[in-house]
């Protein structure tokens, strides 16, 4: 399997809106329990032929932060309702590991790789906010490092369950009046540092073997576990050369643990401002930073850098704070844009709650197709997770506009070649471990 010639596309979607004031431009519609806007942003995510789209997910509410941190489905849930109005669209949806159990996981994940026909996606992550330890009976947030550890383990207990079902084990023979082959259904006993799981699952190895595994982590801890683990990995990178760094860091890492580089697809985020003109996308950029709430858009900022910053002057130098062990990758980031540009916090906040950490790309769709195709042509991506600012008028033009230029360019597909997730993705289907399909 080699890298593609054709880039991917993925969307994280937040009902409210990507950016913190983008619920408030003018023609934005909002609710991240808006099932209908949910439902025609993935329609018109898979016009596009995307490969998925995303929702990211927390489990703590922040009521002074981002309006869609504030309340959101429960996005498992989510996927199951947008399977069944989408047909080849890929459904990926963040579930910790450090606050849910592994064999709900795998069940529930299992169900919808089942009820989409193959088109699940699981970002794993261990959980950023330590507000999250109390609403699960925790005293604390576990330290990073063994959030990490934990998740190495609870990703292998995953897996083993959905591995408990052979292919053909289900046999509905009514002659016979076999339903099953017991020899086919495996008990997984496992029994580790965190968990103890028995199994087996109680429902069939899921159609693509494993949902497609993704991972965002971007300390050395959160690289080592995507390199050994992930097969998407979403990143934020600001310049090209920090993203070509972050690309051969994490492919000799793959390499290291006996992965082949190219079943990893990495895809840094981008904000995409379409204009008619490059005039026209920087008056939205400034429409958007005018409707900012100060407090709100800090708030954001705190969360990413994983400091309180409001005791801090807004005009004085971007403060230098250690390692938190919760976004580091973030907080690496948004530091290093700060030294590099000089900025003040005031100049940092606003830029943050544009793209929350990610690459701004601005212009006519002309300007953003060309940005895409240098950063994918040099290695950098496999593709992009586009976030829209708000919904759907720049999701639309994103589809309408930057996608067919692409397209032309025969850098991303015209039609679905495949249905299921791992098919866009050019990703293998992993094998049993008992040496069937």
């Amino acid at each position: 399997m080699t890298r593609t010639d054709r880039m991917h596309l993925g969307m994280i979607v937040l009902g409210a809106g990507n950016h913190v004031a983008g619920w408030r431009m003018p023609g934005a519609e909002f609710g991240s329990e808006n099932l209908p806007l949910l439902q025609r942003i993935a329609a018109t995510a898979e016009r596009g032929k995307f490969d998925f789209i995303f929702f990211a997910d927390a489990v703590n509410t922040g009521i002074d932060a981002h309006p869609g941190m504030m309340v959101r489905l429960e996005p498992l849930t989510l996927l199951a309702a947008l399977a069944v109005t989408t047909s080849k669209l890929g459904l990926v949806a963040t579930v910790s590991t450090t606050y849910s159990e592994p064999y709900n996981v795998a069940r529930a994940l299992a169900s919808i790789d089942h009820i989409s026909g193959g088109r699940a996606g699981w970002n794993v992550v261990t959980g950023s906010s330590p507000d999250a330890a109390a609403n699960f009976s925790r005293d604390k947030h576990p330290p990073h490092a063994e959030r990490y550890a934990m998740a190495a383990e609870y990703v292998t207990v995953v897996k083993g369950l959905w591995d408990s079902w052979e292919e053909g084990a289900i046999i509905g023979d009514k002659a016979s009046g076999t339903f099953v082959d017991p020899t086919k259904v495996h008990v997984l006993n496992h029994a580790g540092p965190y968990y103890r799981v028995k199994g087996p699952l109680n429902i069939t190895r899921p159609p693509q073997g494993y949902p497609v595994i993704v991972q965002a982590g971007a300390s050395d801890t959160g690289r080592d576990f995507a390199a050994a683990t992930a097969e998407v990995v979403f990143t934020a990178q600001q310049s090209l050369d920090e993203a070509l760094a972050f690309a051969r860091d994490l492919r000799s890492r793959a390499r290291s643990v006996g992965r082949p580089e190219d079943t990893i697809r990495i895809l840094p985020g981008v904000c995409p401002i379409v204009g008619r003109t490059m005039a026209d996308a920087k008056a939205k950029i400034a429409e958007l930073a005018r409707l900012i709430d100060p407090v709100a858009a800090l708030k954001v900022l705190s969360d990413r850098l994983g400091q309180d910053l409001s005791s801090y002057p807004l005009d004085g130098p971007v403060p230098e704070f250690p390692p938190s062990g919760m976004m580091q990758g973030h907080a690496t980031v948004l530091q290093s844009i700060a030294r590099r540009n000089r900025m003040t916090l005031r100049e940092l906040r606003d830029y943050a709650a544009v793209g929350a950490g990610h690459r701004l790309v601005f212009g006519t769709p002309e300007d953003i197709a060309d940005d895409l195709q240098h950063w994918f042509e040099s290695g950098a991506a496999d593709g992009f997770l586009i976030i829209p600012p708000y919904f759907p008028g720049p999701a639309d033009e994103f589809m309408d506009e930057v996608v067919p230029v692409l397209v032309r360019r025969g850098l991303f597909r015209a039609e679905y070649e495949g249905s299921t997730l791992r098919e866009h993705l050019g990703l293998a289907r992993p094998s049993h471990p008992r040496g069937r399909a």
